[in-house]
């Protein structure tokens, strides 16, 4: 894994009412796919290399490719982030090549014009490492507060309490679980800058959170709906668009298979039905596609620059 060294912005697409900027962190090889999604059969990756080659695998040496990646929205006069990546100066030393990493998103955000007090709403799609290190800043050595100092951040109640202390930080299921909630959820306690919702939050007229439990159990999306447009933000229901060949298929990560299981193709026929984009946290390429259900899995048609489906996959 190489260091964050993307500091562009894509250009913005314009939904309904909404802007949408697409900040992105890091994309390269992650891991061994077999590794990250080991419920896709091998036979997966390489009848479908194709179109997943370069943007999510690497057939050669059968690496997943990932993204790490915030969204900007621009929506009802307010400025919302859709989850913060790994954030800056961290410790995270179960996790050497994010240990101390420096992903960079303030700078990515003035770039775009976009100051930490210009944020006024924070979304965690769910409290993994890489979703919520951008939370906070290191205000002095140790001493972690938040970023966004005007902001709401939205999180889960589930999450809140499956990754926090009363529940051991997550019981082991993710590396430096304890750091992590100490360093990038805690301040945000503290500060009072944190609303814990259930069911569903609508942040404003365009933009609501739904409970999408399975990947953690808190995990969420938040639901575009703006004019004719429709988007779904679904965090890492969709890790990889190998998954859209077999929606069963969960990442190493799922807490919980069963519910992720059901909650992917729940929200899958939604965005099929509805014609919405689905933006998953890590898709590299594009960053966004539309599916249409074809038997008994989805074909993905990714969004062009000009936002018009392209290249669909055999």
């Amino acid at each position: 894994m190489s260091t964050a060294d993307n500091t562009a912005a894509a250009p913005a697409v314009v939904l309904g009412e909404v802007e949408v900027v697409r900040l992105i962190e890091w994309h390269g090889p992650f891991g061994p796919a077999a590794a990250a999604f080991p419920d896709i059969p091998p036979h997966i990756w390489r009848d479908n290399a194709d179109w997943l080659v370069p943007d999510h695998y690497e057939a050669e040496h059968e690496l997943a490719v990932l993204a790490l990646q915030t969204w900007l929205l621009r929506s009802a006069g307010r400025t919302v982030l859709v989850d913060t990546g790994m954030g800056d100066g961290h410790p995270r030393p179960g996790s050497p090549p994010f240990d101390r990493w420096q992903g960079g998103l303030l700078d990515r955000l003035r770039a775009v014009g976009v100051t930490p007090g210009d944020v006024d709403v924070v979304v965690n799609t769910h409290l993994h490492v890489d979703h919520i290190g951008g939370n906070t800043v290191e205000a002095d050595p140790g001493e972690w507060v938040p970023a966004f100092p005007n902001a709401q951040y939205l999180i889960a109640r589930a999450d809140d309490a499956f990754f926090g202390p009363g529940n051991a930080h997550g019981a082991g299921t993710q590396d430096d679980g304890r750091l992590v909630y100490e360093d990038s959820v805690a301040p945000l306690h503290r500060a009072g800058q944190t609303v814990l919702w259930e069911d569903s939050y609508r942040i404003d007229e365009n933009l609501t959170l739904e409970a999408a439990p399975g990947h953690t159990p808190g995990s969420s999306v938040l639901s575009l709906r703006s004019g004719p447009d429709r988007a779904l933000f679904v965090g890492d229901l969709i890790q990889s668009p190998a998954q859209l060949v077999d929606p069963a298929c969960n990442s190493a990560h799922c807490v919980d298979p069963a519910a992720a299981q059901t909650s992917r193709r729940r929200l899958l026929d939604q965005a099929a039905r509805d014609r919405a984009w689905i933006i998953p946290a890590h898709f590299g390429g594009a960053g966004a596609f539309m599916t249409d259900p074809d038997g008994g899995h989805h074909t993905c048609h990714p969004m062009g620059q000009t936002g018009t489906p392209v290249r669909p996959p055999r």
